[in-house]
């Protein structure tokens, strides 16, 4: 490789870093704005509309062990690459005048896209300074979840104007222009790595993953066939557990379980998960709760583009603080930064429940619960990383969005059987009532997640050496 190259490389590594992250978010986001108008242009149900949003998740979940594990390897770049031209084909599918299941063949390689974020985290701790990088790696958090704030109006003035198609359309473009920037700017990955994919492994938490987000997605089965659906999330508990004991077998396991139980890793998953499904279902509280019809005594009657604009306060104060935290850092423990953060979000439910006659308080409370996101984003892969070494970044990590992407599906999971439980009979919208019911449940997940974080700072474990 000649220095010039290299020199390139280096000047454009953060911002492609932090391109490609938002991109894969944004377009990982696309399909929920977009859920109606794929039932009208496809003439299908809602129901099977929604896949079109379930499925990228779906990929996503298993896609993002298994390019964690590759991106530990030699081939990391190849890996990026390869994965970066699977999103842009697949974006090409959901452009394309194909019928519904080649949309959803489309989304599903859009998923893919989803593992990606933990391997940008690698590429940073490989390639940049230790405080720099830790600085570009909480940056990456943050944008993964500000991707959503991003695509969700992009999409829906896109939809709005032009079609469907329009809209994925948008994810064409910037897949294929972070494919550009990855091409130009990843390194290669360090010289004596060496990474197996564990196929059984990948397989058995394949199908565990389908249960839970199926299960997540699926909330009528709840309501009609309790002893079914209970069945299958038995059946999604025993594969995870035999998932477990694959793992602890291999020599070349997917996941590092025996790192995964370290004290401080195993207790940033569990807040991660917890603090992941309140999050999300107060994201989706809000914006269903301002396009509800004023007929129904509440709301605002919002179209699917303006009520995408409330998310640009979650997106605008989420970013601010994800570059606050990097500060903050050297004066406060990451996981009571974790705590800290778990306050100001329940802090954002505690406004919602008591506050949300006018638009100008949703967008009070969407900017807490962004600031709120932010920090925690940016908090987390220190308290991981703390103590995983370098060679595992991208895999310990990879778990890590695995668990937020569980607690993201439960949590509008969670939304939507609550104000499902308090739609009355013959009403197409629920109380206003079911509202503060979710958001004092979303309080009490981040109660929990605080003192989840609280316990880990009483450990306060000491830095791994690369």
């Amino acid at each position: 490789m000649s220095s010039a190259r290299e020199r390139s490389e280096a000047r454009l590594l953060v911002p492609s870093l932090m391109c490609i992250a938002l991109v894969v978010a944004a377009v990982g986001s696309i399909g929920a704005p977009l859920i109606t108008s794929v039932a009208t242009t496809f003439h299908v149900s809602l129901g099977s509309a929604q896949w079109t949003l379930t499925v990228a998740l779906l990929s996503g979940a298993v896609a993002t062990p298994v390019l964690g594990r590759l991106g530990a390897g030699p081939h990391r770049r190849a890996t990026i690459l390869v994965t970066l031209a699977v999103v842009v084909a697949g974006s090409a599918l959901t452009v394309l005048p194909l019928p519904f299941a080649w949309l959803l063949a489309g989304r599903a390689a859009q998923g893919v896209g989803l593992g990606l974020t933990a391997l940008m985290m690698g590429v940073a701790r490989d390639h940049l300074p230790e405080e720099r990088g830790a600085a570009v790696i909480a940056l990456i958090s943050v944008v993964s979840i500000m991707g959503v704030g991003v695509g969700y109006p992009l999409a829906a003035l896109l939809a709005e104007l032009g079609g469907v198609r329009a809209a994925y359309g948008l994810g064409l473009v910037v897949t294929a222009a972070a494919l550009l920037t990855a091409w130009r700017s990843i390194p290669e990955a360090p010289e004596g790595r060496s990474a197996r994919v564990d196929v059984a492994g990948a397989a058995v938490l394949a199908a565990a993953l389908f249960l839970v987000l199926f299960l997540a997605g699926e909330r009528s089965l709840w309501s009609r066939h309790l002893a079914v659906a209970a069945g299958l999330a038995v059946v999604a508990g025993v594969l995870l557990r035999v998932w477990a004991v694959v793992e602890l077998r291999s020599t070349t396991p997917l996941v590092d379980v025996r790192a995964v139980r370290h004290p401080a890793v195993a207790g940033a998953n569990l807040a991660t998960f917890v603090g992941g499904v309140g999050m999300y279902l107060l994201l989706t509280l809000i914006t269903r709760y301002a396009q509800t019809p004023q007929g129904a005594g509440y709301g605002f009657g919002l179209t699917t583009f303006v009520a995408g604009l409330v998310l640009i306060p979650f997106s605008v104060l989420g970013f601010v603080a994800g570059k606050l935290t990097p500060r903050v850092r050297k004066r406060i423990a990451d996981p009571l930064l974790l705590a800290g953060s778990a306050v100001v979000v329940g802090g954002g439910f505690a406004l919602f429940a008591a506050a949300r006659s006018d638009l100008a308080e949703l967008f009070v409370a969407m900017g807490v619960l962004g600031f709120g996101v932010g920090g925690f984003s940016a908090a987390m892969p220190g308290v991981i990383l703390a103590v995983t070494p370098k060679s595992e970044t991208s895999s310990a990590m990879s778990f890590n969005f695995v668990v937020r992407s569980v607690g993201y599906s439960l949590g509008s999971a969670t939304g939507g059987l609550t104000l499902a439980a308090g739609t009355g009979p013959g009403r197409l919208v629920p109380d206003d009532s079911a509202y503060t019911t979710a958001a004092l449940a979303g309080i009490g997940a981040m109660a929990i997640t605080a003192l989840t974080s609280l316990a880990l700072a009483r450990r306060r474990p000491s830095r791994t050496n690369p």
